[in-house]
């Protein structure tokens, strides 16, 4: 998805009305948060969520924060043990991320949460971004708005630098506060565990639970929202397949699925690679419950959005240990 032109929006009601109603319209608008501009979109439209990471170049699909405007929404979104409640109830709005499970009422797509069933959230505390997020009513999937690898923006300038004519709309507040990120912790078994460090010091987090915060394993990779996990099928994968083997299913893109699978589903019958990045996590996670031995993948192409969606698939299909 991309924006002939970027609209500059001023951080008044009618400002905040706009770009509430352009979120709405699974369009993407740049909003100010208390550290720097995120990118939002829907995060219950996945393919709004694709154009996310079309706009930025992303070069895989990492999970992205879900970001609400009232701690009593982010409530509703994920399942909260002791320690998460105690967490929001001191540190929301601010700039704490906390990984739980999801709700199963939710509705965070997919393509957000990287085919997990856990995610990120967090309440700001920028007053237009909490305005905006409440005017919204949805959850919205907010990375940092600039293209990848480079610096965040802290200014409205600094995002129609990277982004021009790629998103449809910056609401301008004026600059951020110049500060690290959400410290990100998860809270999903016995033990809270520090993901990433950030704005709330470990000492602060430490106080209210009551205990040590445990470290993320050697294996943790970070990324910028969250852990860099993603949905694993269990079922054996090959990619860029002419035909498919006895007893595979088929995870199909364009209008002609080769014959012979078990199952087949399509990631796009048109061919549109925000449609198949959308419905990724969901076909590969439909097709491996369905007790098949194996998914054979029909070719994606490289450009664009196929860029990702292969990197995705590669590392779906690699040698597990």
């Amino acid at each position: 998805m991309s924006a002939s032109r970027t609209l500059l929006l001023t951080a008044d009601a009618a400002g905040i009305a706009d770009a509430a109603r352009l979120l709405r319209d699974g369009r993407l608008v740049a909003l100010p948060t208390e550290t720097v501009y995120g990118l939002g979109a829907d995060a219950t439209d996945g393919r709004a969520v694709a154009a996310i990471y079309e706009a930025k170049g992303r070069p895989s699909f990492n999970p992205l924060i879900a970001h609400v405007g009232e701690p009593s929404e982010a409530l509703k979104l994920g399942v909260f043990d002791r320690y998460a409640e105690a967490l929001a109830c001191v540190f929301w709005p601010g700039p704490l991320t906390l990984v739980v499970p999801m709700a199963a009422e939710a509705g965070i797509s997919d393509l957000a949460r990287a085919g997990l069933d856990t995610v990120g959230l967090r309440v700001p505390s920028h007053p237009v971004a909490r305005a905006l997020l409440n005017a919204a009513g949805r959850p919205v999937a907010a990375p940092s708005a600039n293209r990848s690898g480079h610096v965040s923006p802290t200014t409205a300038a600094h995002v129609l630098a990277d982004l021009d004519g790629r998103i449809d709309a910056v609401l301008d507040a004026g600059p951020t506060e110049v500060g690290v990120e959400s410290t990100i912790v998860a809270c999903l078994g016995e033990e809270p565990v520090l993901l990433r460090p950030g704005g709330v010091p470990r000492e602060a987090i430490e106080a209210v639970i009551g205990r040590p915060l445990a470290a993320a394993s050697d294996e943790t990779t970070i990324a910028p929202g969250m852990l860099a996990s993603h949905y694993a099928p269990s079922a054996a994968i090959r990619l860029d397949i002419s035909e498919v083997s006895p007893g595979e299913a088929l995870l199909a893109f364009g209008p002609d699925p080769l014959p012979g699978a078990t199952r087949v589903l399509n990631l796009s019958p048109t061919g549109d690679l925000a449609e198949a990045a959308a419905n990724l996590f969901g076909h590969l996670r439909a097709l491996d419950v369905s007790g098949t031995k194996g998914i054979a993948v029909m070719p994606i192409p490289r450009e664009g959005l196929g860029e990702a969606i292969r990197d995705r698939l590669a590392r779906a299909a690699a040698p597990r240990t």
